[in-house]
């Protein structure tokens, strides 16, 4: 199957809101509170970034939406910020989420950026693992709730 990374095209936010709410309702029983949260972030992404400095991945295979990943500004100047890192369950495990990482990784080099982080949730096991084996290291983990649930949410840079 050919996969093509892409930009943003339309109709993409409202699947990427609709994916992550269905899927991260399913496997971690997150509230509706999640899926507004991800239609914030993408309308504030459409609405205001610098092409130069952000970008949106999307895997397609012809017409069909198979994940995304983001590179936005971080917290300070150098710093980038990853974003909306999604896979179709059916695509987990096939090295897809390994090229969308790298690819959000190499134009964060590309355009300037010095260092790279993200937070997830300690139950994402394949996306940690991943951030493991690619040179990601966890700055601190904390308990919460997030979403309706208790989660363990951790913090990870990589220098780029």
């Amino acid at each position: 199957m050919r996969i093509d990374l892409t930009d943003l095209r339309p109709g993409d936010v409202d699947w990427l809101v609709e994916r992550h709410g269905t899927l991260y309702a399913r496997d971690e029983g997150f509230d509706a509170r999640f899926p507004a949260l991800v239609r914030q972030v993408l309308e504030a992404f459409v609405a205001g970034h610098d092409p130069a400095r952000e970008r949106a991945f999307i895997a397609r295979s012809g017409e069909r939406r198979l994940g995304s990943i983001f590179c936005v500004q971080g917290p300070e100047p150098g710093v980038a910020k990853l974003r909306l890192f999604l896979l179709e369950p059916e695509m987990r495990g096939q090295g897809l989420g390994r090229r969308l990482l790298a690819a959000n990784m190499a134009f964060a080099r590309d355009a300037g950026y010095r260092r790279m982080v993200l937070w997830t949730h300690e139950s994402h096991r394949a996306a940690v693992a991943l951030y493991r084996r690619t040179g990601w290291r966890m700055l601190h983990a904390e308990p919460r709730v997030s979403f309706g649930v208790p989660v363990v949410e951790q913090h990870w840079e990589i220098d780029l």
